[in-house]
């Protein structure tokens, strides 16, 4: 299950920065530069991402899978937001983490 979720953590960097990395310096470039380049980080991010599935079902259910996918997704764009991108850290961030982590909470309670 660790393993799958490694991975899940480094598909995520890769597929954050293909959505939102152009975001902060590329605002000048071509869309279309923008699209192929995006597609080419997100490859990489297919590269984990799919075997992550293929060994996360094999420990989770799909429902608990998803929602790790989702906790990893957030807490990787949180990290990004706040480190790359410079937002400010607020309340809101907290609230939305203690959301993702009752969510989490639902979904594996069964396991526990």
């Amino acid at each position: 299950m660790f393993q799958s979720l490694g991975l899940l953590v480094i598909s995520n960097l890769f597929m954050t920065f293909a959505w939102y990395g152009h975001l902060k310096s590329n605002q000048h470039s071509k869309l279309w530069m923008v699209i192929l380049v995006s597609w080419g980080i997100a490859f990489f991010e297919y590269c984990f991402q799919v075997p992550a599935n293929r060994i996360g079902i094999q420990h989770m259910n799909i429902a608990q899978l998803k929602v790790a996918q989702e906790v990893i997704t957030m807490t990787v764009f949180g990290l990004f937001a706040v480190l790359y991108m410079k937002v400010p850290l607020t309340k809101n961030f907290l609230y939305a983490s203690i959301c993702l982590v009752m969510a989490a909470f639902f979904m594996f309670r069964d396991r526990v």
